[in-house]
């Protein structure tokens, strides 16, 4: 079988370390299973993980992709939790398991013609769903929807910020929250992006920093430093950050006196639960929900796949189709 792998650590340009090879193929062990990929996405963790962030050079060559869709072996047709992890080291749940790793760290990859995944992370792909829309699902859009629907409990009528158009779990959120009946605002410095939200569902788009009409109940945090103290200006009295990003910096000041005397909530947020996905699964379903995909490419043009993500400019998900 195949497989596209980082095959070092590159700090400047993840995409020139990709590389299709020939491997063997996954060995059955006991708890898991062998899923025949039939499309596999990319996450800006791939990029993290390839400059080296939460790995070392022992971890090399190091797999693609951690959100799948497949077949097992008996036919069925799934789509793949990401995290690998032990909810019962997690004190129930596997997202605070300390030694949880994304399933492209803890297996070959998704990035290739057969993965094996523990059995646990299995969840049913509904026939509404293409494999591509699938795979779009595991990461970036189970984040988006515990940051919106578990963390932030936001209802129909709610007006929620979303900062930073264009990025994967906002894009994910300006969906899913229109789809709920909430006002969505969004903000970014790309005119192109910007437009691409409104498209999806966004109510209303802004420049980044730029004043609101009003305060939103709900402010989706994944950019970090450049748009912290805007997110901190931008929540009303008793309205809720959720932060699940910082990928212009994480260290941010902070003006306590505004947080306790506004009874503002500030949640950390990552990932979801297997049975959130399934609960997220069944959403897209219900309200015809398909998730916007960027570019698919094939297993032996993984490389470009790689350098499309790292340009900065997809819209949507980007997609390996073995």
């Amino acid at each position: 079988m195949r497989r596209a792998q980082a095959r070092e650590i590159a700090t400047d340009l993840p995409s020139d370390v990709i590389e299709v090879v020939e491997a063997s193929e996954p060995e059955a062990r006991e708890g898991w299973t062998t899923v025949q990929v039939k499309a596999a996405a990319l996450n800006q963790h791939d990029l993290w993980s390839i400059k080296g962030v939460g790995v070392t050079a022992e971890h090399f060559p190091l797999g693609i992709a951690s959100d799948i869709a497949g077949v097992t072996p008996d036919g069925r047709e799934v789509v793949v939790h990401s995290l690998v992890a032990d909810p019962s080291r997690g004190g129930g749940t596997e997202l605070l398991d300390p030694r949880r790793r994304m399933l492209a760290e803890a297996t070959t990859g998704g990035a290739a013609d057969a993965v094996l995944v523990p059995d646990r992370n299995l969840v049913d792909k509904p026939a509404g769903l293409s494999f591509e829309e699938a795979a779009c699902l595991p990461t970036a859009w189970l984040t988006a929807y515990q940051m919106l629907f578990v963390k932030a409990e936001a209802k129909p009528g709610d007006t929620v910020l979303i900062q930073g158009a264009g990025g994967g779990v906002s894009t994910a959120a300006i969906t899913l929250a229109s789809r709920a009946g909430l006002r969505v605002w969004v903000t970014g410095r790309d005119e192109q992006r910007l437009a691409a939200a409104q498209k999806i569902g966004a109510t209303a788009v802004f420049a980044a920093g730029e004043r609101l009409p009003a305060r939103a109940d709900i402010v989706l945090e994944t950019v970090g430093a450049a748009t912290w103290d805007h997110s901190t200006k931008s929540v009303r009295p008793g309205g809720t950050i959720v932060v699940a990003g910082a990928t212009t910096g994480a260290k941010v000041s902070l003006d306590l006196m505004k947080v306790f005397l506004n009874h503002v909530r500030i949640l950390g947020s990552s990932m979801g639960t297997v049975e959130q996905l399934s609960s997220l699964v069944a959403f897209c379903v219900a309200a015809d929900i398909h998730p916007a995909i960027d570019s698919i490419h094939s297993l032996d043009d993984a490389q470009a796949a790689v350098a499309r993500l790292e340009s900065g400019e997809a819209v949507g998900k980007v997609i390996i189709r073995p």
